[in-house]
């Protein structure tokens, strides 16, 4: 494993949190389109040859607290939201970053090398006591 010096890490920790400290409005998920049939027999949706079908109407997804959520987007409003879901993935990698880091500084300051690799002595077997035959 290529060692870091501990300057280093804590420049680019300093760095992560001064990026997103500039990170503005957020949002999770991911954008969806999608087009629906209404069933009346007489729209367009559903001709039977040629079909046309009714949208585009964006959806929104995401997972709140280990449960998912679905929400339609207004017409008009996706490439803002758009804007939101950049921010996050952003500001997860930026996240994913500083964990890495804290668990690189943390294997310096806790788990320092080994000067010397010891291996570990083999236990010494200690003959098995014998038993006595029972008398007959």
């Amino acid at each position: 494993m290529k060692t870091t010096p501990i300057s280093q890490i804590d420049k680019e920790i300093r760095n992560i949190q001064n990026e997103l400290q500039t990170l503005g409005p957020m949002h999770p998920g991911n954008i969806s389109s999608q087009y629906q049939v209404c069933g009346r027999p007489d729209c367009r949706c559903v001709d039977p040859k040629k079909p046309q079908r009714h949208g585009p109407y964006h959806k929104l997804s995401y997972v709140y607290r280990g449960r998912p959520v679905c929400r339609f987007v207004r017409a008009g409003t996706q490439t803002a939201l758009g804007e939101r879901l950049v921010v996050y993935k952003r500001f997860r990698q930026l996240i994913d970053r500083w964990i890495a880091l804290s668990i690189q500084r943390g294997i310096i300051d806790f788990f320092p090398a080994a000067t010397t690799p010891t291996q570990p002595k083999k236990a010494k077997l200690s003959p098995a006591p014998r038993r006595l035959k029972p008398r007959s």
